[in-house]
């Protein structure tokens, strides 16, 4: 079997960070890497962790636990309504999961993150004439404010870690350690950033984001290189563990044997 792609590693990463009993909300992203990072990576984390006997129940807007293997070409209104699932909830119900707390992990993704967590996917540039306008935060404060939980997915570029987010989409930690005590913010904030170079945490005392291992092939200064803020870095930066035969098989075999989620295809 041929060597993981980096979407593999970044799909097994997540994948590692569950526990036995979870309740997992993803959206429904657009199409290309978006799409890949926003619902293809933790589609095949959740499914792995299923697969060792977790209790991982999934929920993609309002759909609850449908077939991922039966996940439809495109995402549409039309197609969401044909593809098979255990239950449907109106639209103005599906985040209700959220804000009662019951939501243990939550995953999204954006253009821009700060050494704090914060999250933009509004707008580049700021002032009344922005230099882009993204596809905005549809649910993503609720992800971010509710949340048990948060795992944000990024492709590891200084355009990405940036020393301050344009707009704030989705609070991380805010300024700092107590930040989101202050405001009320009930749910636990980032967890673990995954990236297509590292994987990186907080630190629990000033919660600043924190390199804790790089994947295969890739160097701490390389990360650090492609960092636009001063990263934390643990005194032992490990190297992520690679995917497994098993889990490579898993994931090209019975997960996602057509590539249509990671966009790897194996022939």
């Amino acid at each position: 079997m041929r060597d993981a792609s980096v979407y593999e590693v970044m799909a097994v990463a997540l994948s590692r960070q569950f526990g036995e009993k979870e309740h997992g909300f993803i959206g429904l992203g657009t199409g290309d890497r978006a799409f890949i990072l926003a619902v293809g990576i933790p589609t095949v984390a959740a499914e792995l962790a299923i697969s060792r006997g977790a209790d991982f129940s999934l929920q993609y807007g309002t759909l609850f636990d449908p077939d991922v293997g039966g996940m439809p070409e495109t995402l549409g209104d039309p197609d969401l309504l044909r593809w098979r699932c255990a239950a449907r909830v109106p639209v103005e119900r599906c985040l209700d999961v959220f804000r009662r707390g019951l939501m243990t992990c939550s995953f999204i993704s954006g253009a821009q993150i700060d050494r704090f967590g914060n999250l933009n996917s509004v707008r580049i540039g700021r002032g009344s004439r922005p230099d882009v306008r993204l596809t905005g935060p549809i649910a993503q404060a609720d992800h971010a404010v509710f949340a048990q939980r948060t795992f944000v997915i990024l492709p590891h570029e200084r355009r990405v870690f940036v020393e301050r987010v344009d707009f704030v989409s989705a609070p991380g930690y805010g300024t700092g350690a107590g930040w989101r005590e202050k405001l009320g913010l009930p749910g636990g904030g980032p967890a673990k950033v995954i990236t297509d170079k590292a994987v990186l945490g907080f630190d629990p005392a000033s919660k600043q984001m924190t390199l804790e291992s790089v994947h295969p092939g890739t160097t701490v200064a390389e990360v650090l290189d492609a960092t636009g803020f001063d990263l934390l870095v643990l005194d032992e930066v490990q190297e992520t563990e690679p995917p497994s035969e098993d889990e490579l098989a898993l994931i090209r075999e019975r997960i996602d044997p057509a590539g249509k989620l990671l966009q790897v295809r194996i022939r």
